[in-house]
This record gives structure tokens, sequence and C-alpha cells, in this order.
């Protein structure tokens, strides 16, 4: 599964204006409202909080990645918003979060795909040439890029 191919220039936000984790979620998930992915707005997004309370998602590097497995999506969906000045995630280095992406998958599709596709987010994050270029892109369009560029 490649994100360059989820990702859409209307889900991502380069300027959050918040930054409590919460808040940051909630600006981020207002993206994804209507997308035809989502089935249940609000279920989506309490089952992300719920996921939230189990351990952190702020998996260090300046990068989080909030996700859940839920009845509300019928499709797997991802969002992406960026901080200038970083977000709380409790990561695991204790770095703020500026990169954030936000990612649900239905519960009856399988869950090793999902894991999959966490981890390879995930690698592809850990590489500091892409995160950079993720946090200088200066538009959606550059951000799907960049995406692509690293998963061609």
């Amino acid at each position: 599964m490649k994100i360059g191919d989820y990702l859409k220039e209307e889900q991502i936000l380069l300027d959050l204006k918040v930054g409590k984790k919460e808040e940051a979620i909630k600006e981020i998930a207002t993206l994804l409202k209507g997308a035809k992915e989502i089935t249940d707005f609000e279920t989506f997004l309490k089952n992300v909080f719920e996921r939230e309370k189990l351990a952190t998602t702020g998996i260090g590097h300046e990068v989080a990645i909030p996700h859940a497995r839920t009845n509300a999506v019928k499709d797997f969906v991802i969002a992406f918003g960026r901080s200038k000045e970083g977000v709380e995630f409790n990561s695991l280095d204790s770095k703020t979060a500026k990169i954030i992406f936000l990612m649900a998958t239905p519960k009856e599709k399988g869950l090793s795909t999902y894991l999959k596709t966490l981890a390879y987010l995930s690698r592809l994050l850990q590489k500091e040439s892409f995160r950079n270029s993720l946090l200088q892109a200066s538009s959606p369009k550059e951000i799907i890029d960049q995406f692509k560029k690293a998963e061609a």
C-alpha cells in the first residue's frame, strides 16, 4: 500500500493552529469530514481518542500517527497536519510532533495490512531527509509529490 496514493490535497493542512494534542487531532480530523471513506464521523473521532488513551502515538523524531481501526470507516483513510511549533504527544523521545498523520481503517479489513501500513509509514518517517522534505513543503501537492518520490 502506497501512502501517496491515499493522500489528497484537501486532506492536508500545512499550518495547524492549535498546540494541544486533542485539538490538533480534531483539527486534522475536520479535513476528513464528508470524506467518502467515513460513514460516521463522530464515532471515528471517538475511536481515535480511545486508541490514543491506550498508548502514545508520538513515535519520535517530531512525528505522531494517531489512528484507529473502526467500523466508522469503510476504507483506509489518511489526513496530514503540520505544526510549526509542535504538538505535545508524549512522544518516546520527548519531542513535540510537527508532522502528524491521522489514519483509520475498517475493523473488518485485515489487521496485518493495517499494521504493515503503520510500520511502512513509520519506516519512511525514520529518514531525516524525508521528514525534512515534509517540513519544508510549501503546498499539499508537494507533500504528495514527496511521498510519490520516496515510494517510487
